[in-house]
């Protein structure tokens, strides 16, 4: 789908319309083929702040950094919020700003924010990874986008519902940039038997989906149909 023109700066050239923190869950290359918007990395304490000066319409929020830089805070979040902004948030950092915030007024988007608004998940962790900043590239899988192919494994019946709750809570019990597709089929072999595991690795390789990023494109998406409301 090409860029949406319509989406440009509005009035001062200078003050971008649409701002979006995104990375790893999707890369801003890919993104700017459904929206185009000012495409900033994953973003940590002091970004959103910032943004008070140009005061944006729209503000996406899907990555952010936990453990490389301190995180943003619901403050920074609120601020905006009081200022007019239309804040969204979707797949990791942003779906856990937008439970928090929710009440106040962010749009939350997407399974992984429903998953936390709902109780199901009630850890950071669940959505951290290790990624290069250069390229964005993973090299870590999160908790949460485990859980969700291993779902689907299940009801596609490579394993039963025993064996996914198995492997995931060993896998929870590793540290967030162990947590590798390797180490998950490892542990599936022991749990499940070597045939199980083979059909898991097929599986993840071809099927499984990433709910992270599934997520990123809605928040994109729903920020696209807002702006024609506009």
């Amino acid at each position: 789908m090409p860029s949406d023109k319509s989406s440009e700066c509005a009035g001062d050239a200078n003050r971008p319309r649409v701002v979006i923190f995104t990375g790893p869950s999707l890369h801003p290359r890919q993104a700017e083929t459904l929206l185009h918007a000012t495409y900033l990395p994953p973003v940590k304490r002091g970004d959103l702040t910032s943004l008070l000066a140009s005061l944006p319409r729209f503000v996406g929020i899907i990555d952010g950094e936990f453990y490389q830089n301190l995180a943003a805070t619901p403050k920074e979040v609120l601020a905006l919020l009081e200022a007019g902004v239309a804040v969204y948030g979707a797949a990791s950092m942003g779906a856990l700003r937008a439970v928090e915030l929710h009440r106040h007024g962010m749009i939350g988007v997407g399974s992984v924010f429903r998953l936390f608004r709902k109780g199901v998940l009630d850890a950071d962790d669940e959505v951290a990874l290790a990624y290069s900043s250069q390229t964005y590239r993973a090299v870590s899988d999160p908790l949460v986008t485990t859980r969700y192919a291993l779902r689907r494994a299940v009801r596609r019946g490579i394993l039963t519902r025993a064996d996914a709750a198995e492997i995931v809570a060993t896998v929870k019990g590793a540290y967030f940039p162990e947590r590798t597709r390797q180490l998950t089929l490892s542990i599936a072999r022991k749990v499940a038997g070597s045939e199980r595991a083979q059909q898991l690795r097929e599986f993840l390789a071809t099927e499984a989906p990433d709910v992270k990023n599934l997520d990123a494109w809605l928040l994109l998406d729903r920020i696209r149909r807002d702006m024609a409301h506009v």
